[in-house]
């Protein structure tokens, strides 16, 4: 943080995200809608800042200042939508959590019925800053599809493709295995569109029975048991995401 920054503070948004509050998107939406106040005044827009000493209000309960920035791996079972509230009453993510974790918001989603790694944290500005495609973290994956794999639909995944109108990007992919009628997959992209992999397999006449993330960048499921979160080490977040205060 430079002087001047120091001095004039921080964008309200960019307080509420790293407070794990909402992204700093959301929380835009909220400063929209009138949620928020800061030294018992309604903010009405985003470029107000927060210094140290202000009280900042949303929904009427006070935002603490913002924690260090921390990072968990999380093995998420299938089941489970990648959510704080389901408006379907569907089970979330975030209510089957282990107990002791601070607020978290997660990177990007795994849907429904995918399992394995989702990364969470407590700063909304991490977040949107690893979700985004410049950011060129690989997301690997174990896919187990119906039916037999041609060297020429690998080939159309690693050229990109488009499906309903919306383009996809490149999808390395290599057969891991075959048992009977199913056939293992190793997948990595780079973008991950919402549900990317499911589409562009149906759209190859390969629907997916089984979707495992394996690593996100150079985070990795590892061993974790399903359902639970592990805290990356400070300094391995601090080493993996160059810019990260301390």
């Amino acid at each position: 943080m430079t002087e001047d920054t120091a001095e004039r503070g921080e964008r309200i948004a960019k307080f509420l995200s790293r407070a794990g509050v909402a992204s700093r998107r959301d929380a835009e939406a909220m400063i929209e809608a009138g949620r928020v106040r800061m030294n018992n005044e309604a903010v009405t827009h985003p470029a107000v800042f927060v210094k140290p000493g202000d009280m900042v209000v949303v929904d009427g309960k006070p935002v603490n200042e913002p924690e260090r920035t921390r990072l968990f791996r999380y093995h998420k079972p299938e089941g489970l939508v990648t959510t704080h509230k389901d408006p379907e009453g569907r089970p979330t993510v975030f209510e089957h959590l282990p107990p002791g974790l601070p607020r978290l918001i997660s990177i990007g989603r795994l849907d429904l019925t995918s399992e394995g790694l989702l990364l969470l944290t407590n700063d909304g500005a991490l977040s949107r800053q690893l979700e985004l495609p410049t950011t060129g973290w690989l997301r690997r994956y174990r896919v187990r599809v119906h039916g037999g794999v041609s060297q020429d639909k690998l080939k159309r995944l690693a050229e990109g493709m488009v499906v309903d109108r919306v383009k996809y990007g490149p999808i390395e992919a290599s057969i891991d295995s075959v048992q009977r009628s199913n056939t293992w997959l190793s997948m990595s992209l780079r973008e991950g569109k919402n549900r990317e992999i499911r589409r562009v397999m149906q759209a190859l006449e390969l629907p997916v029975t089984r979707l495992i993330r394996v690593a996100y960048g150079p985070f990795q499921l590892g061993t974790l048991p399903r359902g639970a979160a592990e805290e990356v080490n400070g300094k391995i977040l601090r080493e993996q995401v160059p810019g990260l205060a301390k």
